[in-house]
């Protein structure tokens, strides 16, 4: 079994690991809860951190929900079992803001929101990095399966985790340089079956404890539903076009689809078998949810904003200008990075994105995130 490198060198320490005080941000999952147990073995000085992202009613019932009652109290059971002191901070107003309405905004612009971006980027590694500050820490620990290494200019540069089917890093774009050098993620070299074995060795009690799998607020899967609740106006029925403005069919809102969907359209019964029909757009002005055939999906030119970039300066004045660079890009957490060019404007934080293969249902609200390899170099938001 493969064991992370936690000496003072390797985590880019300049102090004693009894010196060194690192907050964990533990969710009460496996994960968090062995790079705890790692960073309390290697003889660190640990502080466990957890957030209360949202109530404890309807939502807090999922099994496993991140950050829910059960959640804190399974972390609380750690930190106790491990002799470290541990908080629970209320940050629900604030994940409401930021995530939560951001979430159901998003689909109402007719876009596929990321959410769990924007947690890591307006939530985790902004106020709880303050707080890892404020509470004396040298680092904040995480249990993401990303790498961070210290690159020839002394920055330390974001690597895809080492388990491909347990990469993080698309999520991981938006974290700033100054976040990135006070992060730190000791289970980036492992898989899951290797997090498994250790949270067993340690005895904790969530070594048998299940995955979440689904958007953590968003109860069984059901978007549409949360979008509902809170946005009651959202549900409003439309028209099914195709691209040419044909009506073939009625739609009941069109926070119910997103793009490359296939089914759930209601097509008229003189168009549905003609060929099968995928969503292509979303026209929230117009509540017209537009269709077409798969080969109307594929494009191998997009844009994207918010440029985040994580490169560093000599590689970013070398781009300046008309440059193109040669890069892979990954558009969904689920697929693997493919090969591309892309333009970058640093000014406006804007990039043009060309795919050498085109790919299928691109959407306004994804990610785009660029590699160098298994370096992460930045990223932005597909614009519409």
């Amino acid at each position: 079994m493969m064991r992370p490198n936690l000496s003072p060198t390797e985590m880019s320490f300049t102090k004693a690991p009894h010196e060194t005080r690192v907050v964990v941000a533990m969710s009460g999952g496996v994960d968090s809860s062995v790079t705890a147990a790692l960073f309390k073995e290697a003889g660190y000085d640990i502080v466990g951190v957890t957030l209360q992202l949202y109530d404890q009613g309807e939502m807090a019932k999922k099994k496993g929900a991140c950050c829910a009652g059960q959640d804190i109290y399974d972390a609380k059971c750690v930190a106790e079992k491990l002799d470290f002191p541990h908080y629970v901070l209320d940050y629900e107003s604030i994940f409401q803001q930021a995530v939560i309405d951001d979430f159901a905004d998003s689909y109402l612009r007719g876009e596929t929101p990321v959410p769990c971006i924007r947690c890591n980027q307006r939530v985790k590694f902004k106020d709880l990095l303050r707080m890892a500050k404020n509470l004396g820490g040298d680092a904040l620990a995480t249990g993401h399966y990303v790498q961070r290494i210290i690159g020839k200019t002394g920055k330390a540069q974001l690597i895809s985790g080492a388990d491909p089917k347990k990469d993080q890093s698309y999520f991981m774009f938006a974290t700033t340089q100054e976040q990135l050098d006070f992060l730190r993620f000791p289970l980036g070299g492992l898989n899951k079956e290797d997090t498994r074995q250790l949270a067993k060795k340690f005895e904790l009690p969530v070594a048998e404890k299940p995955d979440s799998q689904d958007i953590c607020f968003v109860p069984n899967g059901n978007y549409a539903a949360i979008v509902q609740k809170l946005r009651p106006e959202s549900l409003q029925p439309g028209k099914i076009v195709t691209m040419e403005g044909q009506e073939v069919g009625q739609h009941e809102g069109i926070i119910g689809f997103t793009i490359g969907q296939r089914k759930g359209l209601t097509i008229n019964a003189t168009q549905s078998n003609s060929h099968p029909w995928y969503v292509i757009g979303l026209n929230p002005e117009e509540r017209k949810v537009i269709v077409g055939s798969k080969e109307d999906l594929s494009t191998d030119t997009f844009t994207f904003q918010d440029l985040n970039w994580l490169g560093d300066d000599r590689e970013k004045n070398q781009l300046s200008g008309i440059k193109k660079l040669q890069c892979q890009v990954k558009i969904r957490s689920t697929t693997p990075p493919v090969s591309a060019k892309a333009f970058l404007d640093f000014k406006t934080k804007t990039g043009t994105i060309t795919l050498d293969v085109p790919e299928y249902g691109i959407s306004a609200g994804q990610a785009c995130v660029l590699y160098n390899e298994d370096r992460v170099l930045g990223g932005g938001w597909i614009s519409r």
